[in-house]
């Protein structure tokens, strides 16, 4: 499942460089994760490091980007490639 950022977002930027995968980006209100680009750091780390540094805890599953575990990683893979 890829990861989403509410509207509880403050802009703090901690998130951002925390991702491996380059997921995270400023939208037009707040920060936006890009769902074909989120593994929820399958590949890199054991938890989701934007969810780890997120000071309001904003950071959620998203409901309509649901994937398991071994699509993430084959997604890690195909982002590895690029």
């Amino acid at each position: 499942m890829a990861l989403l950022i509410t509207d509880e977002c403050i802009n703090c930027d901690v998130c951002e460089p925390e991702c491996p995968n380059g997921a995270i980006s400023q939208g037009v209100e707040i920060y936006v994760i890009d769902p074909r680009r989120c593994t929820e750091c399958v590949g890199h780390f054991d938890t989701p490091q934007c969810v780890e540094v997120c000071p309001v805890e904003c950071i959620r599953v998203d409901q309509n980007n649901k994937e398991t575990r071994e699509e993430l990683q084959r997604k890690y893979a195909r982002l590895s490639e690029e």
